[in-house]
């Protein structure tokens, strides 16, 4: 069975796993770069409920959020990567900027973000859509001197550009 959900069916699936008791979390974000930042969040989000939702920022996303040199993985290699992850067991890919029209769909039970966002500096849309469909919102720490930008800048440090 495929981890890959189609951002189509959210609303039907979501509505299934409710029914079935399954706590749902959902996070979501471009994870470029997967490091050890990353799999320590994922898993720590996975921990706050039976099943993880990865909603992952397309290219287009990607390249509005971050600039024309990002992506560096594509999408569909970005979601694999994610996917072959044990604490996630799905992922979606999503266009926009914000991920409220999938909050709207799947109105997860838990939703996280990183460390690098506090209560104050969440999109005001995706956090009235939270707060509409009752999910708890949890900030979780990072890990220290771990970044996909800070990656990148050592990289580009070790060839001298």
């Amino acid at each position: 069975m495929s981890k890959n959900l189609d951002p189509q069916s959210l609303k039907a699936w979501s509505e299934d796993i409710r029914q079935k008791g399954i706590k749902l979390v959902l996070t979501n974000g471009c994870f470029d770069l997967l490091h050890v930042g990353h799999v320590r969040y994922l898993e720590s989000a996975r921990s706050l409920g039976d099943a993880l939702l990865v909603a992952l920022n397309s290219d287009v996303s990607v390249r509005a959020l971050k600039g024309a040199q990002r992506p560096v993985n594509n999408q569909e290699d970005r979601a694999e990567v994610i996917a072959a992850l044990q604490c996630v067991d799905y992922v979606t890919v999503f266009d926009s900027l914000r991920v409220t029209e999938i909050i709207r769909r799947v109105r997860p039970a838990v939703y996280t973000k990183g460390g690098d966002y506090d209560l104050g500096t969440l999109d005001p849309e995706e956090v009235e859509a939270l707060q509409k469909v009752g999910t708890e919102i949890r900030i979780l720490p990072q890990v220290p001197d771990r970044s996909t930008t800070k990656l990148i800048d050592r990289l580009k440090a070790t060839r001298g550009g």
